[in-house]
């Protein structure tokens, strides 16, 4: 199956852009319920596979052993801003580590946020680990390697212990055997995941509905989600999505971007999990087709939705700031 058409950008009167792409909606028993496109298409992951990865940090016992408060974990699962909300909490949990930011192996970046960029330029300062947007998984994978005393130099790679429990974690919560999940670098340096969309779907779902698991897996899954909500400004920051979007929906529901046009969702009342992909891979279209899917499906209020406008229908803006045009999703869901 092919991608299909979701969203339009609109400029004046003429649609100028187009973006296609793949939805699956799943129930924690598996059932594909709704689909556009493509729910088989293997896609990786990227960043949306972070609060699956963060659950070995419970279930190795390091979150307790170190004492991560919630805001740690929701920050082990974020693709952060690099404000100083983000980077001051990175510093603390390596302190706690006995580590410092010459540890992480995510490589640099400019900090997303822009007053953040500014300030460094002016004083002159560098720009260190901290700052990349996936610091808080980094520290996380540092502080299981740290409690189960195995090596810090290569935690990244795929053989080592820490990326052999996450890469477990990933085929038991998406039913995909680890030999058949395909594996590529991420943009920091940590393996990253490929399955069906469907699949990435299905862990989202067993997240929001983790009952069918030990009660060890369960309560570390729930203890993760749980941070992401209860500490959404860790995951993205300032006027982001996955931040805003679960402050809205106020413990409902946990959200989390990935590179490339990836989103995914679980839905704690239904049970649900949502996976989507832009075919091209541009990140601008990622909300308007999250928030129309919880739309058709029934899952947020008028005053949500209403709180969610400028992520449903994103202005399009010049460099005056003046509004010129807007992107509107324009798909039904199918049912599978």
């Amino acid at each position: 199956m092919n991608a299909e058409h979701l969203v339009d950008v609109i400029r004046g009167n003429i649609v100028e852009s187009e973006h296609w792409g793949h939805i699956a909606v799943v129930n924690s028993d598996g059932e594909l319920l709704y689909s556009n496109g493509n729910p088989n298409k293997v896609i990786f992951a990227r960043s949306s596979m972070k609060p699956l990865q963060a659950i070995p940090i419970v279930e190795t016992g390091a979150a307790d052993f170190f004492q991560f408060e919630p805001a740690d974990l929701s920050l082990a699962c974020a693709s952060h801003n690099g404000e100083s909300q983000h980077t001051d909490r990175v510093k603390n949990i390596l302190s706690k580590l006995g580590l410092t930011t010459d540890s992480l192996k995510c490589g640099t970046h400019p900090p997303r946020w822009k007053e953040t960029y500014e300030g460094l330029m002016q004083s002159g300062t560098e720009i260190t680990a901290e700052f990349n947007n996936c610091s808080g998984k980094h520290s996380g994978m540092l502080s299981t390697a740290i409690h189960m005393g195995e090596s810090v130099e290569d935690y990244y790679k795929i053989d080592h212990p820490v990326q052999q429990r996450i890469i477990e974690v990933i085929s038991d919560l998406t039913e995909i055997p680890v030999e058949d999940i395909e594996i590529g670098i991420d943009g920091c340096g940590v393996p990253v995941h490929g399955i069906p969309l469907k699949n990435l779907a299905l862990g989202f779902a067993k997240m929001a509905n983790p009952s069918s698991f030990s009660d060890k897996r369960k309560g570390a899954i729930e203890q993760v989600t749980s941070a992401m909500m209860e500490a959404p400004e860790m995951v993205g920051g300032t006027d982001r999505f996955c931040s805003d979007f679960m402050k809205i929906e106020e413990g409902q529901m946990f959200g989390k971007a990935g590179a490339e046009g990836v989103y995914c969702i679980g839905d704690l009342k239904s049970g649900l999990g949502i996976a989507l992909k832009i075919e091209d891979g541009t990140g601008r279209a990622t909300s308007p087709v999250a928030v129309e899917v919880l739309k058709q499906l029934g899952l947020i209020s008028e005053e949500q939705k209403e709180l969610l406008k400028e992520y449903h229908y994103p202005s399009l803006k010049n460099a005056r700031q003046e509004v010129i045009g807007q992107l509107r999703p324009v798909f039904s869901l199918k049912n599978a």
